[in-house]
């Protein structure tokens, strides 16, 4: 089947790979995609956003599977679009309907979904520039660290951890009424701090049945020792070492299950990816976000790792029987790092011509914000410019070559973090 993967980021390379090896795959379209995905797939000049535009592209081109990377169209209802338009709806969308979406584009729906279907998650308010004093108030019932997050989508970046009640309550009053993140921003919900160890949980489902995809750790901060602004991802480790099976079951048992048992019973349409962002408190999962999509960069450790044919897996999805797939999935370590533009997470430069050594089988290098110039060099084009992924049966194997892959890589001012993994490397001392 032809297949078209929405998306232009490290995510939607590491999927195109994926898609690529398929038997199934007759033909792979990436819109807009990226120096990267070219070397896999055709890349398409099309706005994500522009439904129409899409779905004509898929009516010329025969597609009949649209796999949806980023979470804006999701929310923006790409999914309800084919379902409801006549020319479009055979095709088969990996993604939920915007009802399911808004998992990840509400945090005050999320938080509310998990405390109806008993889903362990931390206290939490939602506050509006109109309740903004009841919110201040409700700072001081708490005890610090303080959380605050944009209730709406912010690209990752609309989350607030403060150390004291006066940098909270600044916090509060930026985002309500200095529209720090815009309209994402326009409801804060105020939770508890959960400390423990993250870990990222992926579950494909087809409304009914799900699969366990393998987790992920990722690492948010641009610096060193976890400080800094918040990025969209500096790099992955798949697995994390303390996801055993014993707490794998109760993050089956206690989210898993209800959240797609939740889903149905509100009959919520949801085929496709979510991703349980959660806390491992010492050994009991606590959920801390959903989202409607795969992650970005955990998608380049956990995808490598995933053996069985995805479009199959897909198929499967779209069809409501994923029951009758069962998952491959390599148990070796897979170690991320990401190499961004000088300046990011604020202001960067793109253009800068990019020296990227020679390929060798030991690792891959997932494209993120790459383009080719005029003269055909490859070029940054984003903050997150590319990772390097490798696997191997232990983590400081996999951690050793892909550092190594790292270090023949080279541009103006390129930037990454000296220390992924080195957290997870003093739990198995």
């Amino acid at each position: 089947m032809n297949v078209l993967i929405l998306g232009s980021g490290g995510r939607e390379h590491a999927i195109a790979c994926a898609v690529a090896r398929s038997s199934r795959c007759s033909r792979l379209f990436v819109a807009p995609g990226n120096a990267g995905t070219s070397a896999v797939a055709e890349n398409v000049a099309l706005a994500i956003d522009d439904f129409d535009a899409v779905g004509s592209f898929c009516v010329s081109h025969h597609v009949e599977m649209v796999v949806v990377g980023p979470e804006a169209p999701l929310v923006g209802g790409i999914a309800d679009h084919f379902a409801q338009t006549p020319r479009l709806s055979h095709i088969k969308v990996i993604g939920p309907q915007r009802s399911g979406a808004m998992l990840e584009g509400s945090k005050d729906f999320a938080k509310a979904f998990m405390q109806r279907h008993n889903i362990p998650t931390a206290r939490y308010q939602t506050f509006t520039r109109d309740t903004l004093n009841d919110g201040l108030a409700f700072l001081t019932t708490m005890q610090a660290p303080y959380v605050l997050k944009a209730d709406g989508l912010a690209a990752g970046k609309g989350v607030l951890i403060e150390p004291n009640i006066d940098a909270a309550q600044q916090a509060l009053k930026d985002m309500l009424c200095a529209d720090k993140f815009g309209s994402a921003g326009s409801s804060v919900v105020i939770e508890q701090y959960l400390d423990g160890i993250e870990l990222s949980v992926f579950v494909l489902t087809d409304g009914s049945h799900y699969l366990i995809l393998p987790s992920a750790k990722d690492y948010k901060r641009i610096g060193e020792a976890d400080t800094g602004l918040n990025t969209g991802g500096m790099g992955s480790i798949s697995p994390g070492p303390f996801a055993d099976k014993e707490f794998m079951k109760k993050v089956e048992d206690r989210i898993v299950k209800p959240t797609v048992r939740g889903l149905k019973s509100e009959e919520i349409s949801y085929k496709g990816f979510i991703f349980i962002g959660l806390m491992n408190c010492g050994g009991d999962p606590y959920v801390i976000e959903y989202n409607a999509r795969m992650g970005d960069p955990e998608s380049e450790s956990v995808f490598p790792r995933i053996k069985s044919d995805v479009v199959e897996l897909f198929e499967h999805t779209a069809e409501g029987t994923l029951d009758l797939c069962s998952l491959s999935i390599d148990s070796r370590t897979a170690a991320c790092v990401m190499l961004t533009a000088g300046g990011y997470p604020e202001s960067y430069r793109k253009g800068d011509v990019i020296d990227i050594g020679a390929d060798n089988a030991d690792t891959q290098v997932f494209h993120c914000g790459t383009k080719h110039d005029t003269e055909g060099h490859l070029i940054t084009n984003g903050g997150r410019v590319m990772c390097v992924t490798a696997l191997a049966h232990s983590l400081p194997e996999a951690l050793m070559k892909s550092y190594n892959r790292v270090h023949d890589i080279k541009w103006d001012g390129m930037y990454y973090r000296r220390d992924i993994g080195q957290d997870l490397l003093k739990l198995l001392i």
